[in-house]
């Protein structure tokens, strides 16, 4: 186990990071919303990449992007060269995302990787957060 959170706790996210520890290959919450069997408010959506808001949004604007197509990259640390171009694709979605939500003075990309990276969903994906002043150091 990890050691708590400062404060003495562990956060929700933590929690289900530490339980979702792992890829069986199953299909995650996230190929349900690529099949759009779930539900989600999608706010761009090109032939590789989806762009959509988190339910459970950290600041003003929070955003996930991730690869339709899993192909072994559930998280950056499983990345193989075979995954250049579609990572690369990624941070520029990031980019055009950013633009059209109107984060010109500024926003955060995250990639959350393994349990101590506090990883929820094994399907790639970054975070863009923006609309309000991060902080530094990060959790």
């Amino acid at each position: 186990g990890s050691p708590p959170a400062p404060g003495g706790f562990m956060s929700d996210e933590v929690a289900k990071a530490q339980a979702a520890a792992g890829d069986g290959g199953e299909p995650t919450i996230f190929d349900k919303i690529i099949s759009k069997e779930i539900p989600a408010d999608i706010v761009y959506e090109d032939d590789s990449a989806l762009a959509f808001r988190d339910i459970s949004p950290q600041a003003p604007t929070h955003i996930l992007v991730i690869p339709k197509v899993r192909d072994g990259l559930t998280g950056l640390s499983k990345a193989e060269p075979r995954h250049e171009q579609v990572l690369g694709h990624l941070m520029r979605v990031c980019a055009v995302v950013a633009k059209s939500e109107a984060l010109g003075d500024g926003f955060r990309v995250v990639i959350n990787d393994g349990p101590a990276g506090a990883q929820s969903v094994y399907h790639l994906h970054l975070h863009i957060m923006g609309g309000r002043q991060m902080q530094w150091p990060p959790g």
